[in-house]
Parts: C-alpha cells; structure tokens; sequence
C-alpha cells in the first residue's frame, strides 16, 4: 500500500474550514490503496480555535497524527502578529523531515490554506524524492483585493507582505509540483496563464465533498447554547460560515427584498428573523461585523442577528438542518466556490441563493432543484429586477417553504467516498508521473 504525508495544519479537534477535505477523505484512503499519516499542529497552538471533538469521532482511530508545537499566540499578539505559520512553521517543516527522513512515503499532500507550507514541496522533493501535490482551497496569488479595490482582511500591510511572498513562492511550489487539485474551476487556468509551460492536464478541478454521515452525527447533536430560539413562533432563515466585505452586495439584495416585503407585508415580514453564524475568521475579540452594517443599511437591523465567531462544525450543522429556511449569499467574485452549498444542500431546507451569475455555487444549486436561485452580476444593471424576483418568488409567493426538487441522491458524484475516489485518483497519477 502506498503511503501519503498529509500536511493539514488545522485539524481536528480543531474546527477550520482548510481541514475537512482531508478528515472527509480519512475513511475511505486505504480501502483506495493509500495509507494516511497526518502532520498538524496541536490544537492549543490555533489562535481562537474552536474545538469540537466530534470531529475525531468521523475518522478511523488507529490513522497516525503527528502534532507539532510552536510559540503560543499570547507571545506575539502582544506584537502585533499571531500567524499560525510564523508561530508553527519551523516546528512543523522539522517534524516532516523527520518523517520523510525516518519513514517511506510515496506522496506528499499539502491541504491547507496556509500557503506558506506549499513552499516546503520543492525542498522536500529536491531533498526526499518525494512528489507532492497542493490543494488550491483559494487563490494563493491573489490579485482580487487590488483589482475591486476591497479592504483585504487583517490589513493592507499584513495582505501586502502575504502577496510578496506568494509571489516569490508560488512559481517554483507550482511547477515543482506533480498534480494540483482546485476547489474552483477558475483557479486551474489562472495558474495556467500565470504560468507559461504549466501543464493544464496536471490541474484537477474537485469541489469539497459533501458528508451524509456528518449529518447523521448533527442530527443527534445539540450546542450546548443555541445561538437560534427555534420554537418561538417566528421563522428563522439560517446563513452560517464567513461573511466579509466581498459579500455585501448579495446581502444588499436579500435585505432589499426583505425591506419591501416589511412594507407590503408587515404582519408577516415581522415573524421572520435572519441568522449569521460564524461570520469573521478572527478570534476573539478581533471578530467583525459583515452582516448587520449592510442590515443596517437597508433599515431591517431589528430582524437580524450576526455571531461573528466561529461555532463548533457539528453546532453549525445542527443549526442547518433545525432552520426554517437557509440562506447562500456568495461573493462578488465569481472565483469563489463555498464549501457551505453541499451541507446545505444535504440539509433539505428551503434555500435561497443569492450568488454571482458565474459562481459554481449557482451552478450546481440549479442542477438540485433550487428554484428560487439568483446569479447577480458586478453592475447595477439587474439589481432592481433581482430585487423584485427575490421579494415576489422567495417572500411573497413563500419560496421559503418550499423545499428543494430531487433527493441528496442526486448530490451522489459529490458524496465523500466519489470526491476521495477522484483525489485517490489524482495521488495515483502523481506518483506514476503521467497526466490523464
């Protein structure tokens, strides 16, 4: 059986959304020829980590983990910095080379959204022989934030400096690299573009999984404090995962059509209330508000609630299968591919979808049925007439009770054991060096 170095800084009982592709695929790696060996860091080392150990409960036991340590986060906040990599790196490059060193592997998969441990890929296979293969969650390069001129998150000098090193990283991790796989379908050709000579056959679009067997485990699950009063007579439309300054044009559409739908509906607007779980990445007490200022803006703030800090992953799903309706409004990025569609389509609520005309979110909410489903552009052009649609077709005409056509069965070429079948796919090609 071949053997796979899984680098997943975060993982759990860590609750990050960079980690799931890697614990989703646990289960299933060795019946598909691959022995897993997961490299971490210790989770009391993750500033604000949220720990949900449910999360060990939904992989084999007997998987080995090897967690590393660093310099704890109360040591360098105080200068400004709490960088998971700055903090961890070194002891996490010193511990897979002990391993590459001590033991035999045949792959390397670098799955994580801390890019900086891409850069290891060419010296460990310079150094070991060992290919590896990166997991494209988001852009590593990432000229989105100067290109619409968006505030990028942490800071323009904190975003600055990534972006330097990205670019002096980047070439080399990529080329080097045996196989890429991408979350986006934009993300391949990018690379491509960026890249003269890169071999498009050597980049694999595969979306993040969907879990039934997470869902069974939430619907048993219950927080310890709801964040969301059901049974009080109200209707609550449920929106959990990040938020930012990139999604306020898809709020902006959701609460205008709810603003109209307090004017022309009073007695009924007012029984509904909207959630957002779970919106800023930062911890405690760095956390921002994304929803409620576009809520504000849009005069409905009374019948909006916003917990920006992160829950624990088996709490937000139990919010979405305990929801009256969900909400997926998306980026103004047409890159960007959420995770949150598969859940929330496993979920089998009611759903509004609110996403750029371009995003695979829409996409594939189209393919399942989702009638009330709306692609915006990034001109004004359409907004009045989506405004419009949503507040006749989701409020008024009562979308929000209306649950999905088809079954998840549909959602089966998306389902855990296919996506890991396809990765365990890729690993094969990586290590046989030919592209299919």
């Amino acid at each position: 059986m071949a053997r796979v170095l899984i680098v997943s800084p975060h993982f759990p009982p860590v609750n990050a959304p960079d980690m799931h592709r890697a614990r989703i695929a646990l289960p299933y790696l060795r019946s598909l020829g691959w022995e897993p060996v997961v490299l971490a860091v210790a989770p009391d080392l993750v500033e604000g980590a949220v720990v949900d150990p449910v999360l060990e409960q939904t992989y084999p036991a007997d998987i080995s983990i090897v967690r590393v340590g660093g310099i704890p986060h109360r040591f360098t906040r105080a200068l400004g910095f709490g960088s998971l990599w700055w903090r961890c790196g070194t002891a996490l490059r010193r511990a897979g080379e002990r391993l590459l060193t001590t033991e035999k592997f045949d792959l390397i998969f670098f799955s994580t959204t801390q890019f900086d441990a891409f850069g290891l890929g060419p010296n460990w296979h310079a150094r070991f022989g060992v290919p590896y293969v990166l997991d494209y969650q988001d852009p590593w390069v990432n000229d989105y934030y100067v290109r619409t001129g968006t505030p990028p998150p942490g800071g323009q000098f904190k975003f600055w400096l990534s972006q330097f090193t990205a670019r002096r990283r980047e070439p080399e991790a990529v080329r080097s690299a045996a196989a890429i796989v991408s979350v986006s379908q934009s993300y391949g050709p990018d690379l491509v573009q960026r890249y003269p000579g890169l071999d498009p056959r050597r980049i694999h679009h595969l979306p993040f999984a969907g879990s039934l067997t997470d869902f069974e485990i939430a619907r048993g699950h219950l927080p310890s404090n709801t964040l969301v009063p059901f049974g009080d007579g109200r209707i609550h439309f449920v929106y959990t995962g990040r938020c930012g300054p990139d999604m306020s044009h898809s709020l902006s559409l959701l609460f205008q059509a709810y603003h109209r739908y307090l004017e022309s509906h009073p007695q009924e607007a007012t029984k509904m209330h909207f959630h957002f779980i779970g919106t800023d990445y930062a911890p405690p007490p760095l956390g921002r508000y994304w929803a409620l200022p576009v809520a504000r803006q849009e005069k409905v703030e009374a019948h909006v609630s916003e917990h920006r800090y992160r829950v624990a992953y088996f709490e937000a799903l139990h919010y979405l299968v305990r929801a009256d309706a969900l909400l997926a409004v998306g980026s103004n990025d047409p890159t960007y591919s959420a995770s949150k569609i598969f859940p929330y389509l496993i979920a089998r609520r009611p759903l509004l979808t609110i996403v750029h005309e371009d995003s695979f979110m829409l996409k594939i909410s189209r393919e399942q049925g989702v009638a009330t489903s709306y692609g915006f552009s990034n001109d004004d052009i359409t907004q009045t007439d989506l405004v419009n649609r949503i507040h006749q077709e989701w409020f008024v005409a009562g979308g929000h009770r209306l649950l999905p056509a088809g079954e998840p069965k549909q959602l089966q070429e998306y389902s855990s054991i296919i996506m890991t079948r396809r990765l365990a796919a890729v690993f094969d090609e990586a290590i046989n060096g030919s592209a299919t």
